[in-house]
């Protein structure tokens, strides 16, 4: 059953003096506020500033076919699922149709570590925390070079951001990169009906020529399943990485004496997985999906790192069989993708969950030692730990539902995760992953 059309916002009394939010366009678009001195020091009083910027998407005035004009903005883009409902929303951000596959994130914030993640490629992303884009977006928090996903479903956009390192807002950054997204639709009762029936296809469109059929159609005929998504987030040619996380944002004290070099596979790699490494002392080189086995080993690394990326491991052959070609010759780490990948190259098998797991607040359990992290997930495939070969020993479990989250195979000297240790967005809790792929290439050299 579909879900009942999105109603503009009622008039309410605004305590305050100020206009209602869906108030005439301000005449700029940022202003400043100052509030009352609130502490004085020998040079004289201390003032806080406040800089908050105006998003424009909810106060666009909308004329209806009676030809009136509504001081509030009216659904004019629907979400149509390939089960046949039709979500009828408001659109911001780049307008047109698409199709993606529709998974929900769970994550309190981080919307735009989210959107440069070149794991959601092909997907949209539903945001289950209901206010998105009070912070805005800045340049420190892009996890790629781009936006890779397909779309952003919200339930409220706010109306301004206020944080201190915001850029730009949330809508000129998506217009900005034709990146699509939809506010005020219930995103509650979508995620029940994910959780419920799986992930789903859907259509985000703002096409009123188009009918509903015509996009439950589209929806019905797109597959995501044995679909290669690295060739298209994979870099172009072999670079090398040196940017560590800045001290500002650094939180582990102690740094290694020793110098690592890391061969970095892109699957689709997030910045700050190739900063934490640097960070731990690695010099990193960072090689395409299809780079040859043969030519990473003649680089002589102390150690290679199969990244992140997206959709369906067994739709990516020639990297399982690269896979194959170094485990047990150098010592490994796999993240995300890349522990589905090492799975597969021990022979064991990997499938589809039924709404995976996407947020930065999953429980993991690390079976060795029995301490618990929150981690930061993102995938919609796992590894069958039941067809992994003698000698292959799962490392950490997702409590939520017990899959496999992490193995280890001493014998082929190699560690992998099913999650994303530097946690962005997330805390900091897995980070330990990475000083323990620094002593499985220090017991290596020995």
């Amino acid at each position: 059953m579909a879900a009942p059309p999105a109603t503009a916002p009622a008039t309410s009394r605004c305590l305050s003096g100020a206009k209602p939010r869906w108030a005439a366009e301000r005449s700029s678009s940022s202003f400043a506020i100052s509030a009352p001195a609130i502490g004085l020091r020998q040079s004289g009083s201390r003032v806080l500033s406040v800089r908050a910027k105006v998003a424009t998407g909810v106060q666009r005035a909308s004329i209806v076919d009676d030809g009136a004009e509504r001081p509030w903005k009216l659904s004019d883009a629907r979400l149509v699922l390939e089960d046949g409902s039709v979500w009828r929303a408001k659109s911001f951000g780049a307008s047109g149709t698409q199709v993606g596959e529709v998974v929900f994130n769970t994550s309190l914030t981080g919307y735009q570590e989210i959107l440069t993640d070149p794991s959601y490629a092909g997907q949209f992303v539903l945001m289950t925390n209901p206010h998105i884009g009070n912070t805005g977006v800045n340049p420190d928090d892009e996890e790629s070079s781009q936006c890779f996903l397909g779309g952003l479903i919200i339930r409220n956009l706010s109306i301004c951001t206020s944080n201190w390192r915001c850029k730009e807002t949330l809508e000129e950054y998506l217009i900005k990169r034709n990146i699509m997204g939809i506010y005020d639709v219930d995103t509650r009762a979508i995620t029940r009906r994910l959780r419920e029936d799986g992930s789903l296809i859907g259509v985000l469109s703002t096409d009123q020529s188009q009918t509903d059929n015509e996009l439950l159609e589209m929806a019905q005929k797109w597959k995501i399943v044995g679909v290669d998504l690295i060739s298209g987030v994979t870099c172009d040619a072999p670079y090398v990485w040196s940017d560590k996380t800045d001290s500002e944002w650094e939180f582990k004290g102690d740094q290694s004496s020793e110098t690592f070099h890391v061969v970095a596979f892109d699957f689709g790699i997030k910045h700050n997985i190739l900063r934490r490494l640097a960070s731990y002392g690695c010099k990193i080189t960072v090689v395409p999906a299809n780079w040859p086995a043969s030519e990473v080993l003649n680089l002589k690394p102390d150690g290679v790192l199969f990244s992140n990326g997206p959709g369906d491991p067994a739709a990516v052959p020639y990297a399982v069989k690269t896979v194959q070609e170094i485990i047990g010759k150098v010592p490994v780490f796999g993240i995300c993708m890349g522990h589905q990948l090492i799975g597969q190259a021990l022979g064991g098998k990997t499938f589809k969950m039924k709404f995976g797991h996407h947020g930065g607040n999953h429980p993991v359990c690390d079976l060795r030692s029995g301490r618990v992290d929150i981690s930061a997930q993102n995938h919609n495939y796992a590894v069958d730990p039941e067809s992994l070969p003698e000698g292959a020993k799962v490392t950490h479990v997702n409590l939520n539902d017990n899959s496999c989250a992490g193995l280890q195979y001493s014998k082929m000297k190699l560690m992998s995760l099913q999650y994303h240790p530097e946690s962005s967005p997330g805390p900091h809790d897995s980070d330990t992953a990475f000083g323990e792929f620094i002593e499985l290439m220090k017991s290596n050299r020995l």
